[in-house]
């Protein structure tokens, strides 16, 4: 039966609408996968980005964390030091406080005879030579020779041996030297040193960890005390 030309209008307009339904619903079809993969790709990037900021993150919160430490041990080594160059310079302001009154010993001639004869008796038992001479102060040579005999006789009951004794006239100790004695034996060859300034720096080498202990404490890091 054949159509006429409002049928077959009808039709193409059918025909028409369909495909062009098909069309559109294949085009939003087509958007909203397109929408889909580019919020996934987006996503992706954002997620990228973010962990390329994290990990920039991370790595310069470890500098700074580094750098902190590094800083706070350099502060702690320059804190330690001056503690310690303060305390160095406790003590060595407390030993010149010591040489300074070294010259009081002098003063008191008994004391300083008495001192005197035991420095040399000290000397004679280190060296055990029979001939010795004796160094002084120019200003001592008194206190000195009036000390030889009674020395000599406690050097002898000691060790059954006679000792001569002189006071060399010609090399007397400098000025810088508190007093004492300096006992010399074989032509200059042999010498011990027994002034009052070497037995302040003896016994302050042996006193200085006492002396730092009382001062200020015991030190938290040591380990040992000998």
């Amino acid at each position: 039966m054949a159509l006429n030309d409002q049928e077959v209008e009808k039709q193409i307009r059918h025909m028409m609408n369909f495909i062009q339904q098909e069309a559109t619903e294949k085009a939003e079809e087509i958007d909203a996968k397109a929408e889909e993969e580019f919020s996934i790709e987006k996503g992706r990037l954002v997620q990228q980005e973010k962990m390329k900021i994290m990990t920039v993150y991370e790595k310069r919160e470890k500098q700074i964390d580094l750098q902190k430490k590094i800083q706070r041990s350099n502060l702690l080594n320059q804190a330690r030091l001056q503690v310690l160059k303060r305390r160095d310079d406790s003590v060595e302001q407390l030993l010149k406080e010591a040489r300074s009154h070294l010259s009081r010993i002098t003063q008191n001639k008994k004391q300083y005879q008495e001192l005197v004869k035991q420095l040399i008796i000290q000397g004679l038992y280190q060296l055990l030579e029979e001939n010795v001479t004796i160094r002084c102060r120019k200003e001592d040579v008194n206190v000195v020779e009036s000390s030889l005999d009674a020395a000599a006789q406690v050097y002898y009951d000691g060790t059954k041996k006679e000792v001569k004794m002189k006071v060399d006239k010609e090399n007397y100790l400098g000025n810088d030297v508190s007093g004492g004695v300096e006992l010399v034996a074989q032509g200059g060859r042999i010498k011990v040193v027994n002034t009052l300034d070497s037995r302040l720096e003896l016994i302050s080498r042996q006193m200085i960890p006492e002396v730092r202990m009382r001062l200020f404490g015991v030190n938290p890091s040591r380990k040992f005390d000998f």
